[in-house]
């Protein structure tokens, strides 16, 4: 079996988008910029934040975060978002989530405009993506694309079950599955039986939030299974995927943690890189 290094995937990523910072900032004469609003003091919110800022200064982007109490009104946090919408130097705008709940999440994200939309959640993103246009793809999905592809450049007519219907990450991931020509089933809690669903697949992404859901006799012989899942248990961190059953069957596996999680943070940068050439252009 394939162990998907995530790290090492995300750390090669790191390093192609750094020559082309590098390339961008000689032909422009100046370099990519990214912003993150980071609301109250959530523990895991500000390691994200600051494992974003420190891969962002890595590469050779314009990092900056912008940190607000949680009782913070929604009107500053919406006039910020529209400030840095106006100001060049600012390539892709992020607004950490979750939100504290006074603040609409639907009104933060429609507000970052489209083009420095980096987590690709503005609905016109949205649109775009499944409508096969150009856009910004969330980043944990496309992290999870690009892993599959480095298995199997060739997806085409591959059977994929995407477990998890979620706007993150089971929703995206199957367009981005379709745009490559596999056959795309997407699973949830009222699906009759997952465990037959899976079975069929050539690739399986589970997504849903249960640990070690999927188990060893769900996965047929040489199917990739790339688990999105990060579950806290009394056993630590374990995925929706129980990975030493699996791994048994599995053509490729990634782990958790060193999955998924490096690969979203470098698409992040990836995204912030294209954006900047779009508005380039």
């Amino acid at each position: 079996m394939i162990l998907i290094d995530g790290k090492k995937i995300a750390a090669e990523l790191r390093e192609e988008l750094k020559l082309e910072v590098s390339e961008l900032k000689n032909k422009y004469n100046k370099v990519p910029g990214l912003t993150v609003i980071l609301i109250g003091d959530m523990a895991p919110s500000q390691i994200y934040v600051r494992n974003k800022e420190k891969s962002a200064n890595e590469v050779g982007l314009k990092s900056e975060v912008i940190k607000y109490p949680d009782t913070v009104e929604e009107k500053t946090i919406l006039e910020k978002i529209e400030e840095l919408n106006n100001d060049e130097s600012i390539s892709g705008i992020l607004v950490q989530l979750p939100l504290p709940k006074h603040i609409d999440k639907q009104k933060v994200i429609e507000t970052i405009i489209p083009s420095k939309d980096v987590d690709g959640f503005h609905p016109m993103n949205v649109g775009n993506l499944s409508s096969g246009y150009e856009s910004s793809v969330p980043c944990t999905p496309l992290g999870c694309y690009l892993m599959i592809k480095k298995i199997e450049p060739n997806l085409s007519g591959k059977k994929a079950v995407v477990v998890g219907r979620s706007n993150l990450n089971g929703k995206p991931m199957t367009q981005l599955l379709l745009k490559e020509n596999c056959t795309v089933t997407i699973t949830h809690s009222r699906t009759k039986d997952l465990k037959a669903e899976c079975l069929e697949a050539d690739i399986i992404v589970a997504a849903v939030g249960i640990p070690e859901l999927v188990k060893g006799d769900w996965v047929k012989k040489d199917a990739i299974v790339i688990d999105v899942g990060i579950n806290k248990t009394e056993n630590g961190l374990v995925g929706d995927v129980a990975f030493d059953e699996v791994s048994k069957n599995a053509k490729a596996l990634t782990p958790v943690p060193g999955g998924v999680g490096p690969m979203t943070i470098a698409c992040l940068l990836k995204n912030t890189i294209d954006c900047f050439k779009r508005a380039q252009i």
